[in-house]
């Protein structure tokens, strides 16, 4: 790719990844027929579906991003499909088969490696619903003669203990209280799907989830909510390369931290029913600190740490959920960045000019602010271990092409 040319236009965002990732494993908690539309056509949900076909579910894609699957021919616990390996939300088929099964078979989570991403809130909660559970052989071992409803308090907003949580305790005896829960929207989205199939479930998106189990539940069409990351890496692109891009198909409210700190740094922002437009001038630095929904995501903290390098005056981005998720400056360093990193802190000294340089995708969204830096950038970025991208985001080399980026996916 060759860097500094702007991008203006229309960016339409797919379906979110990390709602379609437990979406697809929670249509296990039912016995029947699913409809999922507006998945993202990305490899984790590829590795996900070949999971779910190899546990016994019937699948097809009527489209590139409508699943149909009918869950009823599903008689095996043991999610043992070597793509699961691959990818951190396999540990979602825990959750789902100990709630409809009481036992449940599963690899360790894969995923991005940048530190420890520890599972002890999933146990405990699986725990406390009544069940045992091991790890042995780099598999997680979940068995229950019953799962019976209780309060349970998260020691910290996660995600996947959240989701993992309700998932199991869809069809428990009694209540399950969750204390602490996590707020993102992909929370609330996979408990929409949830109560779809006939789940009672109330509170999603607060910090106290409340479900009451359910005897069985039946399929249901469901269409995914737009990714606030895909839209947020685009909204990104926009403003380092001094353009305009307006991104389509999303719900301005999930991206309202974003939106604040770009007219911090002095981007222009426009939202609308759908869509919010950012244009930029002269970009000004700012302190970020990332934290739980509805604060600043930490997946699109190294993305933003790309566009503070380029702003004039010096920033400071904190991250709080990670901790060792700057291990990307190393090679974002390469593009002439002037950033120096403490502990969870990275200190960034902006108004820099960024060449191009070969470099290395290490995760997800380290891979991506890869491609901002060498949208940003003068000359040509080479960057390899892309199918660390291919992950998350669908087709982004010929969405940015059509926005007016030289870039080129090179196979070999």
């Amino acid at each position: 790719m060759r860097g500094q040319k702007p991008l203006f236009g229309d960016v339409c965002i797919n379906g979110a990844k990390n709602a379609a990732v437990a979406i697809i494993p929670a249509a296990i908690c039912a016995s029947g027929f699913s409809r999922i539309e507006n998945l993202p056509y990305i490899e984790d949900v590829r590795c996900l579906v070949d999971g779910m076909a190899h546990i016994g579910a019937n699948i097809r894609f009527a489209d590139k991003h409508t699943l149909e699957l009918d869950t009823s021919s599903i008689t095996d616990y043991r999610a043992m499909h070597e793509s699961l390996r691959k990818i951190r939300a396999s540990y979602y088929f825990v959750g789902a088969l100990l709630g409809r099964f009481k036992k449940a078979e599963v690899h360790l989570p894969g995923g991005c490696n940048f530190g420890p991403r520890p599972i002890d809130q999933h146990i405990k909660g699986f725990e406390m619903l009544g069940a045992k559970v091991a790890i042995e052989h780099g598999a997680i071992k979940a068995s229950a003669d019953r799962l019976v409803g209780t309060k349970i308090y998260l020691d910290m907003a996660s995600v996947g203990a959240t989701i993992n949580i309700m998932l199991a305790a869809v069809c428990a005896e009694g209540e399950t209280t969750i204390e602490n829960a996590a707020k993102e929207p992909h929370v609330v989205d996979t408990a929409g799907f949830l109560n779809a199939m006939g789940a009672n479930i109330k509170g999603a998106g607060t910090d106290v989830i409340r479900i009451k189990g359910v005897a069985a539940m039946h399929g249901a069409e469901y269409t995914i909510i737009p990714d606030q990351i895909e839209a947020g890496t685009y909204m990104i692109a926009g403003a380092v390369t001094n353009g305009r891009v307006t991104v389509r198909n999303i719900i301005p409210k999930h991206m309202e931290s974003l939106v604040a700190k770009l007219r911090e740094m002095n981007c222009t922002v426009v939202e609308g029913d759908d869509f919010i437009t950012v244009a930029s001038g002269s970009i000004t630095g700012a302190n970020i600190k990332t934290t739980t929904y509805p604060g600043f995501p930490t997946d699109l903290q190294p993305q933003t740490t790309v566009l503070l390098s380029i702003a004039s005056g010096d920033s400071i981005m904190t991250e709080d959920i990670w901790e060792n998720r700057f291990q990307y400056i190393d090679e974002i360093r390469k593009f002439g960045a002037d950033i120096t990193v403490k502990g969870r802190v990275a200190v960034i000294r902006g108004k820099r000019e960024l060449t191009g340089a070969q470099v290395a995708a290490t995760d997800l969204r380290a891979g991506v602010a890869l491609v901002i830096a060498g949208l940003a950038a003068k000359g040509q970025t080479v960057i390899d271990e892309i199918k660390y991208i291919d992950r998350g985001y669908e087709c982004i080399e010929q969405k940015l092409t059509a926005l007016g980026a030289d870039i080129a996916r090179v196979e070999g």
